[in-house]
């Protein structure tokens, strides 16, 4: 796929690559590719794969938001949108749904740091401050060295309806 010992230089290939995804497959707003998933894909360099994201940037094409990753842009938009949610709130809702539909049981983990990095396409910090947020609503608790788990239902938020779902 890329000629490494071609005229043009990789990181330029590559942003050829991740433009034609995100015209064919993406739509605004969604996540593009991070720096270590550029790295693993075409086996370079994290200064390739940052050069390859800065040029999608330039043309407008995505946006980066510190620590949560890259997205792709509306049509005619040029930066973040204004004032979004961000992505670990999001993360954070999505676990809190599983909890109370019951995917996710009382005294049970959650997925691991590292699954919920490769589930989302985000940074570990950001799955971190997903967990911390639901830790402090009450909705799971951490274990040192073991992971977090979810609450038992009566440390969970009192604005929550008290259905029981079976174990």
């Amino acid at each position: 796929m890329l000629n490494r010992e071609g005229d043009t230089h990789l990181y330029l290939q590559i942003s050829e690559v991740l433009r034609s995804r995100i015209i064919a497959e993406l739509s605004p707003g969604d996540l593009v590719i991070s720096e270590a998933g550029i790295q693993r894909e075409f086996n370079v360099a994290r200064t390739t794969a940052r050069r390859a994201i800065d040029v999608l940037r330039t043309q407008g094409l995505v946006h980066t938001r510190q620590g949560e990753g890259t997205f792709v842009n509306a049509p005619g938009q040029t930066g973040p949108p204004a004032r979004q949610t961000p992505i670990y709130r999001h993360i954070a809702g999505e676990i809190r749904e599983k909890i109370q539909n019951g995917e996710l049981q009382p005294r049970h983990p959650l997925p691991s740091e590292t699954a919920l990095v490769r589930q989302y396409g985000v940074a570990r910090e950001t799955v971190r401050r997903a967990i911390a947020l639901l830790r402090e609503q009450g909705w799971v608790y951490s274990v040192p060295h073991r992971g977090s788990y979810v609450h038992q239902r009566e440390h969970w938020p009192s604005d929550v309806p008290n259905e029981t779902h079976s174990a």
